[in-house]
């Protein structure tokens, strides 16, 4: 019997990083994707250590064309069972949409978006066949408003939620189980790229800051058990329902204030 693998990208750092000790652990072989392959080779030396896990580490810019193909491609070249899937990398920018580059911001789209879908879309199909599988798309709070002065990152993630959401029922009774993770905010690098300037009060933490260990091990445990969503943290939760039940006009108010400078 093949061993079970797990694609883990964006596993450099942060959330992904996390999950792959996680399904290292619980004794997934891995596939470990990012720009950074010298931290993937610390990772994956770490896990053999600690848990004899095999590792392929693959670097790759999943942002670029030909990225997902490239990975899609080793996977099928070493005949790897897939079985589980955690799209991790991403990015956000922090900043009025007219005043940020069209380029950085379309580089977003292609990343959190386009990327994840493709190799959704590749990876899926075999998993379907087997009646097994788990994808977990890392999305965020983010994904239940708009938001302004960082409108394109939190359209890339209202979009990670409908997509995981439609896909949860499609494979309903398929033995395949897709789930978004929203965390909120994360002690992970994600601001110290999303913001060069003055930070958003968001990134000041008055909201408190998520451990992204204690994050990866919700999203592992919600995907295991077949829920479309979660949202770890009573305070998260509660303030997802919170705008969700105000109109659009208080959440995008409430948002942009978030999202401004206190400078």
């Amino acid at each position: 019997m093949k061993r079970a693998y797990a694609v883990v990208t964006g596993a450099s750092s942060g959330i992904g990083r996390e999950l792959a000790m996680i399904l290292a652990r619980e004794g997934y072989a891995l596939v470990l994707v990012a720009r950074r392959t010298d931290a993937l080779r610390e990772l994956a030396d770490r896990l053999l250590q600690a848990h004899g896990t095999p590792c392929v580490v693959v670097g790759a810019d999943l942002a670029l064309p030909g990225g997902v193909d490239s990975l899609v491609r080793e996977v099928s070249e070493r005949g790897l069972d897939v079985e589980f899937l955690v799209n991790s990398a991403g990015f956000g920018l922090a900043g009025a949409f007219d005043a940020l580059p069209a380029g950085p911001q379309l580089g977003m789209i292609d990343l959190n978006v386009r990327a994840l879908t493709a190799l959704t879309h590749a990876l899926l199909p075999a998993m379907v066949v087997r009646r097994r599988g788990y994808v977990l798309h890392v999305a965020s709070m983010a994904a239940f408003q708009p938001g302004p002065l960082m409108a394109v990152y939190y359209a890339t993630k209202a979009y990670v939620l409908s997509l995981s959401s439609a896909l949860h029922e499609e494979l309903r009774g398929k033995g395949v189980h897709v789930t978004a993770l929203c965390p909120g905010y994360t002690e992970t690098e994600f601001a110290s790229r999303a913001a060069d300037g003055p930070k958003p009060r968001l990134f000041e933490g008055p909201f408190g800051r998520g451990d992204p260990r204690q994050v990866a091990e919700a999203g592992f445990r919600a995907v295991k058990r077949g829920r479309a969503v979660v949202v770890p943290g009573l305070r998260n939760r509660l303030g997802t329902w919170f705008m969700l039940l105000s109109p659009r006009a208080l959440q995008v108010r409430i948002t942009r204030y978030i999202n401004s400078s206190a400078a």
